[in-house]
């Protein structure tokens, strides 16, 4: 298992309202997309949100969420939070909604066809 099942399931109850959620394998996790952008995303055991860029320094003073590095650099507008900051369901659903909140606002990373 390349990532968290019941982390996944916990998503995916959460999303199971909305439209337009697709899910999709990669980067060797499982990546949840909304109106066809990346919106909250699993490697391992951990939840990788798209969150608005500004918001990034105040969400990392917040227990078990770090800066995401998966290429080995700091990527702008992503963290990744560890089970110690979702353990309620207040918590969960505080990360869950700011993916949601900024996914509005974010731009698509969808190639165009030529």
């Amino acid at each position: 298992m390349a990532y968290n099942e019941k982390l996944a399931n916990r998503i995916r109850e959460q999303l199971a309202d909305l439209p337009n959620i697709k899910e999709k394998e990669m980067m060797g996790g499982l990546t949840f997309m909304l109106n066809d952008k990346m919106c909250i995303g699993i490697i391992k055991d951990e939840m990788m949100c798209r969150i608005a860029p500004e918001m990034q320094d105040i969400v990392l003073e917040k227990t078990g969420c770090r800066i995401m590095d998966f290429t080995g650099r700091p990527m702008k507008g992503y963290v990744m939070v560890d089970d110690t900051g979702m353990k309620s369901q207040k918590e969960f659903e505080y990360w869950i909604n700011l993916c949601l909140e900024f996914n509005s606002k974010a731009k698509s990373s969808k190639k165009k066809k030529n």
